[in-house]
């Protein structure tokens, strides 16, 4: 009869989750979670419900004991962005797991994208970096660090539209969280100061997104894939590998902008990822009017009365571009390699500028990559 007065009880409250909701399956485990596609019996809406490892993300917390950091619940509720996966609310379970509440996002990873290197990555690359590139401006923009930039952390939505999926790592961008010492995030994706374990910032985000850029033209990491620290240590040792020696005709301010963010040096890099994204829209815009300059050149010498050929959005192919390839089943913001299939013009970030017909111009085969 004493258990009811002196058993410890919870410090908040919490949720039957097989109560709450409809487990319909599993599409997903990350290192510190799992992922069920679900359906909430409150709202009525299908879900991803992201059950975080007590044991795991206890471990990770106590790197910043004393520290107040905030739970991965509450830095996801403070993001809202077009290019963010939306969290609606977290909890804890019954055995005390957190548990996040997000929407469910049909489509592809990223990460999958990159190892196909298929027609819809080469004709939505550049719409995809310029996304990803404004979805890590918001996180900056509200003082955090995210820690853990690559594909297996980016979902590409049915509509070709980049969601960043994961913010286990994140730190307030605050003093106290850039002190040397907390090496965390992707082997491949780390920035040498993280390395050195020295004092970082938000420049370590930067890198992190320049080296993705360099995968999704190159298929592989600008040094020797790093599988533990010791092979990292390239990235302080050695010059990462020229993307114009890999990529024939890759345009050369794409380049530099890439280039530029993988130097070693975080004084030498962009100092700010809003920089280096307009940079890769500029060259994207002066791409697009060369495309329709192209078009309008190859129309206007047509003979009279001619019969037009097959429309294309590549005005150097007069064939017909095939679709993407349509990928297996639906994904969610756990599940990178679960894919998806549509076509529909994507909401860039920062309250998405409107589509115009410059979007789906394919500059793939007028510029040789």
């Amino acid at each position: 009869m004493f258990d009811k007065f002196f058993s410890k009880k919870p410090a908040h409250a919490q949720t039957d989750i097989s109560r709450r909701f409809n487990l319909i399956g599993r599409v997903g485990q990350g290192s510190m979670s799992k992922v069920w596609k679900a359906v909430d019996l409150q709202s009525g809406r299908t879900v991803a419900l992201k059950v975080l490892d007590k044991e795991k993300t206890q471990r990770f917390e106590e790197r910043f004991k004393g520290l107040n950091k905030p739970s991965e619940g509450e830095i996801a509720l403070t993001l809202n962005h077009p290019n963010i996966v939306r969290t609606f609310e977290f909890g804890w379970t019954t055995e005390d797991e957190m548990f996040l509440v997000m929407e469910f996002v049909e489509g592809v990873g990223l990460a999958l994208l990159v190892d196909l290197q298929n027609e819809e990555l080469k004709r939505y690359r550049l719409r995809y970096m310029i996304q990803i590139g404004e979805a890590l401006n918001h996180f900056h923009q509200q003082n955090w660090i995210h820690r853990d930039i690559c594909p297996r952390n980016i979902m590409v939505s049915d509509e070709k539209s980049i969601r960043l999926i994961d913010f286990g790592l994140v730190v307030p961008s605050t003093p106290e969280f850039r002190r040397p010492g907390n090496r965390t995030g992707t082997a491949s994706y780390m920035a040498p100061e993280l390395i050195k374990r020295r004092a970082t910032d938000q420049r370590l985000d930067i890198f992190s997104y320049a080296v993705t850029c360099f995968e999704m033209y190159t298929k592989r990491f600008p040094w020797d894939a790093a599988l533990t620290i010791d092979a990292v240590l390239q990235h302080i040792n050695k010059p990462p590998v020229e993307i114009t020696t890999l990529v024939q005709g890759i345009d050369k301010q794409i380049a530099a902008a890439i280039m530029k963010g993988l130097k070693a040096n975080p004084d030498e890099r962009w100092q700010k990822v809003s920089e280096m994204v307009a940079e890769i829209r500029d060259a994207e815009a002066r791409l697009v009017k060369l495309a329709r300059e192209a078009a309008a050149k190859a129309a206007a010498s047509k003979p009279a009365g001619a019969q037009p050929a097959a429309t294309t959005a590549n005005p150097a192919n007069p064939s017909p571009a095939p679709p993407p390839a349509k990928p297996p089943a639906a994904a969610n913001p756990a599940a990178p390699a679960t894919p998806a299939a549509g076509e529909k013009k994507s909401p860039p970030a920062k309250r998405p500028r409107k589509s115009s017909p410059d979007d789906d111009i394919d500059l793939t085969a007028m510029f040789a990559e």
